[in-house]
């Protein structure tokens, strides 16, 4: 296009130009993210943390990767302004403001973990292209790592704050744990948070239950390792699950937006619960209506997260599809709609993603 064709143009030119750059800006961090990605499963984020700069050859030398390999990855989180490159010593430094978000200890919390999910959804782009054609569904077992990266989102999001955090926000929930009552996590994934509770509390039993093998058999192996007894893993499908008055308490974190039926599935654990029971639930905190989401943390990603894997999950199982973002008001509806006695919504300071909802039999 001529530079005279372009100026009669109907649009505002400077408007598409801006629109362009932002277009091109989100491609270039995309990106970004797989690299950090890739920078958090070989440990080199963690591994350059706290150091003095070095060269592409000690940093690679000191993690045992390639250093043609490393090299050029640290071009790219040079050029995104992550890593500082001093180029009169040709070595790199991960300044210690910046490692405070993207390492395993890091003091704010650890966003590499979460830029895993931009190549793991990116890989099932060819099947989902499929479903929105013919309007199906995927397995569990078509993401490839999906349980590893849940564990670690869940060790930052529930386990590292459920005992300071988590459990208090049900009056007198420690105390019953101390003395000893019937716990189930309900698709406890690799059972982090359950493993941690059995630790804490030896007095109660605990029994967690998910639909995939890998899962569970990560649980099995955290927990002989931890040589826990009071703690048993199950693989179930939980659809047609039916335990009468059975549990005191039954957690789920993460995970009803995916079940097939979850209005279904609330009611069912309802049952499970004895009188004076309390069902635990995290969830995603977005709103169910669009509009209200524009300045929810991570919205444009959790919607592709809700796109290419909670969503087709969930209709793969012949289930409503809810998404992750079905929002809290939803939830909340339908916790009472279950039957449940008393709902409480929270949303914990240092943690505005996610809703907490302690719902009493």
């Amino acid at each position: 296009m001529t530079l005279a064709e372009m100026q009669a143009t109907d649009f505002d030119m400077e408007e598409a130009e801006a629109f362009m750059m932002k277009i091109g800006d989100i491609v270039n961090s995309g990106a970004i993210a797989v690299m950090l990605s890739i920078g958090h499963r070989t440990g080199l984020l963690d591994s350059m943390a706290g150091r003095d700069p070095r060269t592409s050859r000690q940093i690679a030398d000191a993690a045992a990767l390639s250093e043609r390999y490393v090299r050029e990855w640290l071009a790219v989180l040079v050029m995104a302004g992550i890593i500082l490159y001093h180029p009169e010593a040709q070595q790199y430094e991960l300044p210690d403001a910046h490692a405070a978000c993207l390492t395993r200890d890091a003091a704010l919390g650890n966003l590499a973990v979460q830029a895993q999910f931009v190549p793991m959804i990116g890989a099932v782009q060819e099947p989902i292209l499929d479903c929105f054609k013919s309007g199906g569904g995927m397995k569990y077992d078509d993401y490839p790592g999906f349980h590893r990266v849940m564990a670690e989102d869940s060790q930052q999001t529930v386990v590292d704050s459920l005992l300071g955090d988590i459990l208090p926000l049900a009056v007198g929930l420690r105390e019953r744990l101390d003395h000893g009552i019937d716990v189930m996590d309900a698709s406890c994934g690799s059972g982090r948070a359950l493993t941690a509770m059995a630790a804490r509390f030896p007095n109660s039993r605990f029994v967690g239950s998910d639909l995939c093998p890998d899962a569970i058999a990560a649980a099995r192996t955290a927990i002989a390792t931890a040589g826990l007894s009071n703690i048993l893993f199950e693989v179930r499908d939980l659809t047609n699950f039916n335990a009468p008055e059975h549990f005191d308490l039954i957690t789920s974190f993460d995970a009803v937006h995916d079940q097939k039926q979850p209005q279904d599935f609330l009611k069912r654990i309802r049952a499970a619960l004895r009188p004076g029971g309390v069902h635990l639930m995290q969830d995603i905190g977005g709103s169910a209506d669009l509009e209200n989401n524009y300045d929810f943390p991570f919205a444009a990603l959790l919607y592709t997260i809700s796109c290419l894997h909670c969503t087709p999950v969930s209709l793969g199982q012949g289930g409503d599809g809810l998404g992750t973002m079905w929002g809290w008001e939803t939830a909340e509806a339908m916790l009472r709609e279950a039957g449940f006695a008393h709902v409480e919504r929270h949303v914990l300071p240092h943690d505005p993603m996610n809703v907490w909802f302690i719902s009493n039999a």
